[in-house]
């Protein structure tokens, strides 16, 4: 017998690409269990499994750095609760490397050469396996993309005076976007940011400890810790403001103002899946 629950949650991250670098990313989780009906009658309460899968990937995926173990782009070192990691990537024509600080637990270290939704749902199979009732003969777990069909982009960030998990300085979405101009659509316009903040780190001027013709350092410490980010220039985007998504709206809607200033503008901004916020001008 064999029990399903789609669309079971969603995570929001970031991950180390061989040639993107840091990617911020969301993936919707579905999951299928392979088992013997108990006196109930069921495999498996269903409370039971979204309880214990949705935690769990909450704590240990959601929000975290995903790094490759096994690849030979990384360089890594644990000292304590911190990890320190040097992440090479780009081309042989365009080498770049990236170099983060972070407490252990905001970090997830994935036994894997490359990380994509099929490593990631074995790696987390084998964790949660442990964790399900006896009655569980076999776990599924799978990860897919949201259907886009207009714009949408690839953001990783960090929110320094976030209380929870948003502090992270390198955790990322995956999100689209959508822009009116005058009242109507204006799909010229999304593409436009789109592929100005694509596969981008969003940062804070004011996190920026150190900078040189090639790279900014941002850094702050937290509730949970130090956090440090040496990245490419080319793959950073700045605001004035912390990177919330409200800004992020308000940032792109003022710049599509002083571009157009006879237009009315609206920008819906998303932040992975199905949430966001909106600005006009």
């Amino acid at each position: 017998m064999q029990l399903f629950v789609d669309g079971l949650t969603n995570v929001d991250f970031s991950y180390l690409h061989p040639e993107r670098g840091l990617l911020g990313e969301t993936w919707i989780a579905s999951t299928q269990l392979d088992g013997a009906l108990d006196q109930q009658g069921m495999v498996c309460d269903f409370g039971v499994v979204k309880k214990t899968l949705r935690n769990w990937l909450d704590d240990e995926l959601d929000h975290r750095l995903a790094v490759p173990l096994q690849s030979p782009n990384l360089s890594l070192q644990e000292q304590g609760d911190e990890i320190t990691l040097t992440w090479r990537y780009g081309s042989e024509d365009n080498p770049k490397t990236l170099e983060c600080t972070a407490p252990r637990q905001a970090v997830a270290l994935i036994d894997t050469d490359v990380i994509t939704p099929d490593s990631a749902s074995h790696w987390c199979i084998e964790q949660l396996s442990k964790l399900l009732p006896d009655t569980i003969a076999q776990l599924q777990l799978g990860f897919e993309l949201e259907t886009i069909d207009s714009a949408f982009y690839h953001y990783s960030h960090g929110l320094k005076k976030h209380g929870g998990n948003c502090q992270r300085i390198a955790h990322g979405h995956r999100s689209r976007l959508h822009i009116w101009r005058n009242d109507m659509p204006a799909p010229e316009l999304e593409q436009q940011w789109a592929n100005t903040l694509s596969d981008i780190y969003i940062g804070t001027q004011s996190d920026i400890v150190d900078q040189d013709d090639g790279s900014y350092t941002f850094s702050y410490s937290t509730s949970q810790g130090f956090f440090s980010l040496k990245i490419p220039r080319g793959n950073c985007y700045l605001l004035e403001t912390d990177s919330t998504v409200e800004w992020i709206a308000r940032h792109i809607a003022d710049q599509l103002k002083t571009q157009l200033p006879n237009d009315a503008i609206r920008v819906k901004a998303f932040e992975g899946l199905q949430k966001g916020a909106i600005a006009g001008r």
